[in-house]
């Protein structure tokens, strides 16, 4: 971003702004664009420079009606809910501002272009309630966990003696399930209540994460499940837990390997983000993990409630698999979401590196 901001320093403060921000001369040609900008227009600063507004993306008729009208009749405009298409084909629904500015003041630029999604402050306050339904979720099956925890191992010790006071064989079979499904639900107490141990911090090379994943799941799924590497080799490291975020990102891609009935393709997709915020603080920087597949999708009465504890899509599943990767995530000040269709489900990590 350097070569293409330096001769426009005094909007440096640009920089800092979450909504998206383009600055464009008396040609539509862009001559810059803040970090946020390419973040949500999913673009790299470098190669949009100097290049035409419609090769970073496509305005809707009513946008590029106001942007016309800045340059001619030097109008601003603000319009709400207008669609712009990005080079990838994605549409987004964005309110935008159009600000006039004298060419003088920034060496020709003659427009201010703001973009907003409209989504920002619902999905921020969407997030804000999960997160907190899901603690309060957490905190009543912990404590659940510890109250059955006890019992069983009670039941299971009757089980055993009861057994041994048995002189009919056949019995034997049915003190045999009560002490398989006693192990069974004291591991699932257990499953529980071990994602509330301390963090063991280092620094850590997420793609190293990534390919432990990828070597896991090969082995588990041969031949039949393709695990697709896309990487930005140049991120840096960052700091944290190795094995929580190695069981974070294994229980997405397994669950997502399970919902394919382990055929398909699953994409590991990796990439820095700028000026962010995670849970209500600001990062200069952070990593992009996405765990992308394309199966049948996740149902849609379980989409709200999927990292709740004991919430599966699937038979016989635990329902543990989300929430603990949450826990883990949440434990590195991230953050998780995701968005599915049938034929693709895209899970988003979101870790933080450096603070602003």
């Amino acid at each position: 971003m350097a070569n293409m901001n330096a001769s426009y320093s005094s909007f440096a403060g640009l920089d800092l702004l979450a909504s998206a921000v383009l600055l464009i001369d008396d040609g539509l040609l862009v001559r810059y664009i803040n970090p946020a900008g390419e973040n949500l227009l999913a673009v790299s600063s470098r190669t949009v420079a100097g290049k035409p507004l419609s090769a970073v993306c496509k305005p809707s008729l009513t946008l590029q009606s106001a942007l016309d009208n800045g340059l001619t009749n030097n109008w601003g405009y603000t319009g709400q809910n207008i669609e712009v298409q990005r080079t990838d084909g994605d549409k987004l629904n964005l309110n935008c501002t159009v600000t006039p500015l004298r060419p003088e003041i920034a060496n020709g630029v003659r427009l201010l272009l703001e973009l907003q999604p409209i989504q920002h402050h619902l999905a921020a306050t969407r997030e804000e309630r999960l997160i907190e339904q899901q603690q309060a979720s957490r905190e009543l099956i912990r404590n659940l966990a510890h109250e059955i925890k006890n019992p069983l191992g009670g039941i299971r010790g009757a089980a055993q003696l009861l057994e041994h006071e048995l002189n009919n064989p056949s019995l034997k079979e049915y003190t045999q399930v009560i002490i398989k499904e006693a192990d069974r639900l004291q591991d699932l107490m257990q499953r529980l209540l071990t994602p509330h141990r301390a963090m063991l911090p280092a620094t850590v090379n997420i793609h190293e994460i990534l390919e432990r994943v990828r070597s896991l799941m090969t082995a588990e799924f041969p031949g039949s499940l393709e695990v697709r590497r896309d990487y930005d080799t140049s991120l840096p490291e960052l700091v944290g837990d190795r094995e929580q975020l190695i069981q974070a990102v294994l229980n997405i891609t397994r669950n997502a390997a399970q919902a394919m009935n382990g055929e398909g393709e699953i994409i590991l997709r990796t990439r820095a983000l700028r000026q962010v915020t995670l849970a209500k603080k600001r990062y200069r920087l952070a990593l992009e993990i996405k765990v992308i597949d394309n199966g049948p999708g996740i149902p849609e009465l379980i989409r709200e409630r999927m990292f709740y504890p004991l919430v599966s899509g699937r038979e016989g599943g635990s329902g543990l698999g989300l929430t603990i990767a949450q826990n883990f995530v949440q434990h590195h000040h991230g953050t998780i979401d995701c968005s599915s269709r049938p034929g693709e489900t895209i899970f988003t990590l979101r870790l933080p590196v450096e603070q602003a």
